[in-house]
């Protein structure tokens, strides 16, 4: 797939199969993009070459990262929606390495590895916004009229 096409439509959304190389949160803010997504929900699996988890800390309001290599990524879960005339993409992760240990958490970053990352993306109609939640300090998807 190289140079070619890295999605289709199908009849709920669109299919994404990322090779070596692809940057998962550019390739799915592209399609939002591209495609003018009002708000979706994706799943997806395959392999990572390189994949940041953060876990939230409230009392700093930040993600604490960590960075590991090599995942084969067995979950990934998210939502496509807006924030600022944006696309804002808000993703988990469960991955494990050669040892079956598993690691996860809210996704920051990931770079697929050799091999392939398959994303289902069911697109929703309704255009969905991220706000921060200031009580917290994190975004938090928006319904309409909330």
């Amino acid at each position: 797939m190289r140079g070619g096409a890295k999605w289709m439509r199908t009849p709920a959304g669109y299919l994404m199969v990322l090779t070596e190389g692809d940057d998962l949160f550019a390739e799915l803010e592209a399609l939002t993009l591209r495609e003018d997504i009002p708000s979706a929900s994706f799943t997806g699996f395959g392999f990572a070459g390189k994949v940041t988890f953060g876990f939230f800390d409230f009392a700093k309001r930040d993600y604490d990262p960590a960075t590991f290599e090599n995942r084969e990524m067995t979950g990934i879960n998210g939502t496509l929606a807006w924030k600022d005339g944006k696309p804002s993409i808000h993703a988990h992760g469960v991955g494990g390495g050669p040892d079956f240990k598993v690691t996860g958490g809210h996704l920051l970053a990931l770079t697929v590895g050799r091999g392939s990352l398959e994303v289902t993306i069911a697109v929703h109609d309704t255009r969905l916004e991220r706000r921060e939640e200031p009580s917290i300090g994190a975004n938090i998807l928006r319904l309409p009229g909330a």
